[in-house]
């Protein structure tokens, strides 16, 4: 059973899954389920510390074009009011250029339905920072308005990492809307069309693979192979990598894991691919994460279960990066999602 489109964000339905200490409940087996396993915590051994901040990864708005039944932030066309302001993005930009950070990762949502995208991709730009741009394909066949944008982005240089849940339209609907394999192709033609992807052109278009149920990925190396002679063959696409991802159980996921009682199944099997070698590579380690109103995570996955950072500079506002490289990294049950089998982050494998 794949996880199906969702029509509606889980706080418009009153799902209880809206609330992050809920989720976390469930996820110590407190709520919904009896199902304990052994703490992440105890199972590494020890605690994970910080390397040097490479990446400052900021969800600029929950605000989406689709309602995607795996999404980790519960994103939508109805969360209108959760979305990154100007001066928000204005303190961003000047810790960015402060510590010298060298890119930048914008997210969403659909971070391009933010107002002040476009301005503060500009912005980084100009400043010599990489950005990309966690794009959703659909999103540039979604108005008028944003038809431009593989151009917007091809004259910034903007890396694009675009999902792709497979190279078939049945898996990829079923997941994500009616239509999305349809407009995802056309998009991936439109970015092609103007560099992406295409050897010699340094524009860099990678697509990320997520499973459509209740199981891990297969091998990335593999799956990558096959992405690239399916849409190649099928329709002349071309791309850089396949990123693999593990479905993390927060949110929507954790949601279907329950209704469709995979819950117990799937944690065992996270539990039981538990890699240590992947704990060096994990994204907390060199990413800090900041929500759409300026709170400070340790990585996505944490922000949506509202897992702040453990030091005193917990919000942007007071942004201290001595007392954020001394911190340790907080950890909690779904953080066997990031270290099962080869590992699991926003660059795919780890290990």
């Amino acid at each position: 059973m794949g996880v199906k489109q969702k029509t509606k964000s889980l706080d418009k339905t009153n799902n209880p899954m809206a609330d992050t200490f809920f989720q976390l409940q469930v996820l110590n087996g407190k709520e919904l389920t009896d199902s304990k396993f052994t703490s992440f915590g105890k199972m590494i051994g020890d605690v994970i510390t910080p390397s040097p901040v490479e990446v400052f990864q900021i969800n600029i708005g929950k605000l989406c074009n689709q309602t995607c039944g795996h999404c980790h932030v519960d994103a939508g066309p109805d969360k209108k009011e959760e979305n990154m302001d100007k001066a928000t993005l204005v303190k961003c930009l000047d810790i960015i250029r402060t510590y010298k950070i060298p890119t930048v990762d914008i997210t969403g949502g659909a971070p391009e339905m933010n107002a002040h995208f476009r301005w503060f991709v500009e912005e980084c730009t100009k400043i010599g920072v990489q950005v990309i741009d966690r794009c959703n394909l659909t999103i540039i066949r979604a108005n008028k308005k944003y038809h431009d944008l593989p151009q917007f982005l091809a004259t910034n240089k903007v890396h694009i990492v675009s999902s792709l849940p497979y190279f078939s339209k049945t898996r990829t609907d079923s997941q994500r809307g009616d239509g999305v394999f349809e407009d995802s192709i056309q998009a991936l033609k439109e970015l092609n069309a103007v560099g992406y992807g295409m050897e010699g052109s340094g524009l860099q278009l990678d697509l990320v693979y997520n499973p459509s149920g209740a199981y891990l990925p297969g091998d990335q190396h593999t799956l990558e192979a096959e992405f690239k002679r399916q849409l190649d063959r099928k329709f002349d696409i071309q791309f850089n990598n396949l990123f693999v991802i593990t479905n993390l159980p927060v949110a929507r996921f954790l949601d279907y894991l329950i209704e469709s009682s995979n819950y117990e199944q799937y944690m065992t099997e996270l539990v039981e691919a538990f890699n240590p070698a992947t704990v060096q590579g994990l994204m907390c380690r060199n990413t800090l994460s900041i929500s759409w109103d300026g709170y400070i995570y340790d990585c996505d996955f944490n922000q949506m279960l509202d897992l702040k950072v453990e030091a005193n500079s917990q919000h942007i506002d007071n942004f201290d990066m001595k007392a954020l490289m001394d911190r340790k990294v907080v950890t909690n049950q779904h953080c066997y999602g990031c270290t099962a089998g080869a590992g699991s982050s926003c660059g795919g494998e780890v290990a």
